[in-house]
């Protein structure tokens, strides 16, 4: 599998990540031979947090015989210090590890998620503490604003943003290259959310997939076109959907490059983008396409 870059840190990720929820219900003997089917694969970038229920528990007994081969990054909702302090040391116990490559302040998305971060008694101070005592290697974040992105980038030089870099969001709603240029200035790694998603489930409607809030590009033919779209962007790797089926097309996808779009598939993609309705818009932005 390619690997690319991130940002300045030296180093080298798969495209594609594993997303810790893929084995959230697993059983044990489920989540190691997941583990091992991403490892063969070739990938080498995993990603968990505390809310993927029980994700944590079943990741790090299937990825113990691999841990020192791989990135393996972890994320935290608390904004106060002690309460991160707790949930880190939490996570390492789960996945029977004595540090995380990446830790990440996850789903910024107000102004008031960074301002507490950053307040006296924040979460950042014991990052940056964790940091110095080699509890983790690198910072990072994820958001699902661009706005608190853009300024997250401007307050701390993170090492990484895990951002929604989406085919339909980007090409619909011009959330995402603001998040982009930003990180890039900054020196920070871009890795991709939400690459394989369509849009919002509409209301009433059933969840098709129980480990998607969102409604996933489900055509293997067009999940693969909208993957390749945000890895022909200027990202290191990708996360797809915590759905099994989802990820095998993914996998499919990535095995043979994946190869950049060309402009006529490029064009074919954002004109069906524009009959979609994006799952994130800009702060004070009208709703598109209802």
């Amino acid at each position: 599998m390619q690997k690319r870059p991130l940002g300045r840190t030296g180093e080298s990720l798969s495209v594609i990540g594993f997303g810790g929820i893929l084995v959230t219900n697993a059983t044990g003997d489920e989540a190691a031979q997941r583990v091992g089917t991403a490892i063969d694969a070739g990938i080498n970038y995993f990603d968990v947090a505390p809310s993927y229920g029980n994700a944590e528990e079943m990741l790090g007994p299937a990825l113990a015989p691999y841990r020192d081969g791989v990135f393996l990054a972890c994320k935290t909702t608390k904004r106060d210090a002690d309460g991160a302090r707790g949930e880190l040391e939490q996570s390492l116990r789960n996945l029977k590890t004595d540090r995380f490559d990446l830790y990440q302040l996850h789903a910024l998305s107000r102004m008031e998620d960074l301002d507490q971060a950053f307040a006296p008694g924040g979460a950042m101070e014991t990052f940056a503490a964790a940091r110095d005592a080699g509890r983790v290697r690198f910072l990072g974040f994820s958001a699902h604003s661009a706005e608190v992105a853009v300024e997250a980038l401007s307050r701390f030089p993170f090492d990484s943003v895990l951002f929604p870099f989406n085919w339909v969001t980007w090409t619909v709603a011009g959330f995402g290259p603001q998040v982009m240029e930003a990180a890039k200035a900054a020196g920070a790694g871009r890795l991709a959310l939400k690459a394989m998603a369509r849009g919002p489930i509409p209301d009433g409607t059933p969840r098709p997939w129980a480990k998607c809030w969102y409604a996933p590009v489900e055509d293997p033919d067009e999940a693969t076109l909208a993957l390749r779209w945000t890895l022909s962007q200027d990202v290191t790797a990708a996360v797809p959907p915590g759905e099994w089926p989802l990820f095998e097309v993914a996998l499919r996808a990535a095995a043979s490059g994946p190869t950049p779009l060309s402009h006529t598939e490029r064009a074919d993609l954002e004109a069906r983008a524009r009959g979609e309705t994006p799952l994130f818009r800009l702060a004070g932005e009208p709703p598109v396409n209802g």
